[in-house]
Parts: structure tokens; C-alpha cells; sequence
């Protein structure tokens, strides 16, 4: 009679296997806590986003079938929605959205990095000056545009100091530069509130060895401080890329809807959507977020692959020395 033995497996004691049921404890704690925050964007922002691309493929109203009997309801449509996509108003609007962005945040920027620089000089009165850079920015844009509106008017302050009889809020070039100038003056001080936190973080002692060494102002900015505050500055470029695309009540306000020469796509999506014309509507909203997501795509994956290199070649450095 043969017996068979049971074949039994060492069971893993000590450290290890401490520490394997610790790293999965805090595991399921860090998911048990994350829940409620995933829970609340999958009701916010992931069944909004798949309901909007299901009613893309609809189309709603009244239509006559092939009978020539009138017929009520939703009904697929598949990819004609998208059809507008190509059209002329379309186009429009994504070369207004495209050029506010473009210009606007190059125009923050520029602005931004200048205030973050005299913001952060020691001199008295400083946080006076720090206070009402920041004011536009804590401006409602309704409130701004309405602002914005009066001083462009035909007799407003605008006109008046240039002597000029410019109709700025009517269709024109001039529409596109009293925008540019009304988001310029309220969002550059959000750019330069994010870069002045770079600034704060940079060590006197780097500025200290460049006067030593005989740098130049213009040397210690280019070769010192705009290096060192690039993520700060990369990461304010970012979010304002992302806001000027979808940029919609400051043209709304100040020129008014349905204006050829500044209508963006977030103005062309209400226009449809108010139109009780969602399924255009929310071709539109997709083809907007799929543009979104490829520009901040390119600039994470051109810009901060650059980020990721300098961090990895400073740690290098760190264990090097150590």
C-alpha cells in the first residue's frame, strides 16, 4: 500500500512578508479613501462625457420618412452630426478659439513673468502693489466684461484717450483685440501669481555666487532664474491653455453672441444646444474636448519629457555627490 505525503510549502515568515501585508493594507485604505472622489467624477465628468458622445450619433425633432408621414422623436443618425465639423461656421470658430489662445497666453506670459519679477523684489510697499496686480484676476469675467464693454464703447474711455471713433465691440478686427485685451488684463496676473511662487523657492545664495562671478541682469535671467522657474511656468502655461480653449462669457459679454468675428467654439456649442439642436451640438462638444486633449497631450508630452530629464539629471547629480 502506497502512502502519499502531503507536499507542504514553506510559509513565509518575518519581515517580508510584514511588510507584503502592510504595502496591501495601505493599499486598500488608499482606495477605500479615493472612492468617494472617483465616485463623484464618474457622476461629473465621465457619464456627462459618454452621454454627450452617445447623442452625437442622434439626431431629435420632427422629419419626414420615406412615406412622407411625419415622425417625432430620436432617431440615430451615425456620423452626420460630424458632418459640421468641416463647415464654414465651424472653421470659423476654431480659428477664433485657436488665435485668442495663441495670442492671449503669449501675451500672459510675457506680462506674468514681468510682475512676478517686480512682485518679488523687497522694496516698501510691496504688498500693496502684490494686492492689486492681483485684482483682475479675482474679478468675476461677467463683471470684467461688462467693465470692458463700457470702456470700449463708441464714447467710452478708450476712444476718448486714443481720440479716436473705433466701434470695438461691433463685427472686426477690433472685436478680436478688445477681447484679447479684456482676457489679457484679467488672466495675466494668474500667470505671474504662479511663476512668483517659482521665484520664492529659488536659493538667494545661486543669485549671490552670479554677482560674484560678474553676471549680467540680463545673464542671471536667461542662464539663472528663467531655468529654474520653467516647471512653475510651464505648469501656468498649461492651465491657461487649457482655459482660453474653452473660452466662452468674456466674448459674450463684451461683443455679444452669435458675432462672426469672435464666436469660439464653446459659443458655437451653446448656440446649437440653445437651438434645442443637441446632437450638432454635442458633435461639436466632442470634436472641442478631442482638441482639448491633443493640445495638452503635445505640450505634457513635448515639454514635460523635458521636465522629467532635468529632475532625473539633478538627482543624478544629488547621488553622485553624496
Amino acid at each position: 500500500m502506497v502512502t502519499l505525503t502531503e507536499e507542504r510549502r514553506p510559509v513565509a515568515t518575518g519581515p517580508g512578508r510584514r511588510r507584503r501585508e502592510v504595502a496591501r493594507g495601505q493599499s486598500w485604505l488608499a482606495a477605500a479613501m479615493l472612492s468617494p472622489t472617483l465616485v463623484v467624477l464618474a457622476l461629473v465628468v465621465f457619464y456627462p462625457l459618454v452621454a454627450a458622445l452617445r447623442e452625437s450619433f442622434y439626431t431629435s425633432g420632427e422629419t419626414l420618412d420615406a412615406d412622407g408621414f411625419v415622425v417625432e422623436g430620436e432617431r440615430f443618425s451615425g456620423l452626420a452630426n460630424y458632418a459640421g465639423v468641416v463647415s464654414e461656421r465651424f472653421l470659423n470658430a476654431a480659428f477664433n478659439t485657436t488665435l485668442f489662445t495663441v495670442v492671449t497666453v503669449l501675451l500672459e506670459v510675457v506680462l506674468g513673468v514681468a510682475m512676478a519679477l517686480v512682485m518679488n523684489r523687497a522694496f516698501r510697499g510691496r504688498a500693496v502693489l502684490r494686492a492689486s496686480i492681483l485684482i483682475p484676476w479675482a474679478v468675476p469675467t461677467a463683471v470684467s466684461g461688462l467693465m470692458w464693454k463700457w470702456i470700449f464703447q463708441a464714447d467710452g474711455v478708450a476712444n476718448t484717450l486714443l481720440g479716436t471713433e473705433i466701434l470695438w465691440t461691433a463685427e472686426g478686427v477690433y472685436a478680436k483685440l478688445a477681447v484679447i485685451v479684456a482676457d489679457t488684463w484679467k488672466t495675466a496676473p494668474f500667470v505671474g501669481l504662479l511663476v512668483l511662487a517659482g521665484l520664492q523657492i529659488i536659493p538667494r545664495e545661486v543669485y549671490e555666487a552670479a554677482r560674484v562671478d560678474g553676471a549680467s541682469p540680463r545673464q542671471t535671467f536667461w542662464r539663472i532664474t528663467l531655468p529654474l522657474v520653467k516647471p512653475a511656468l510651464l505648469v501656468a502655461v498649461l492651465f491657461r491653455l487649457m482655459d482660453a480653449l474653452r473660452i466662452f462669457d468674456l466674448p459674450y459679454v463684451l461683443i455679444g453672441p452669435r458675432k462672426h468675428s469672435v464666436e469660439t467654439l464653446s459659443g458655437l456649442i451653446w448656440d446649437e444646444a440653445t437651438r434645442v439642436h443637441y446632437g450638432p451640438a454635442s458633435a461639436y462638444g466632442t470634436a472641442l474636448f478631442v482638441y482639448i486633449a491633443l493640445i495638452a497631450f503635445v505640450f505634457v508630452k513635448l515639454l514635460g519629457a523635458d521636465l522629467l530629464s532635468d529632475v532625473r539629471a539633478r538627482e543624478k547629480e544629488t547621488a553622485d555627490a553624496a
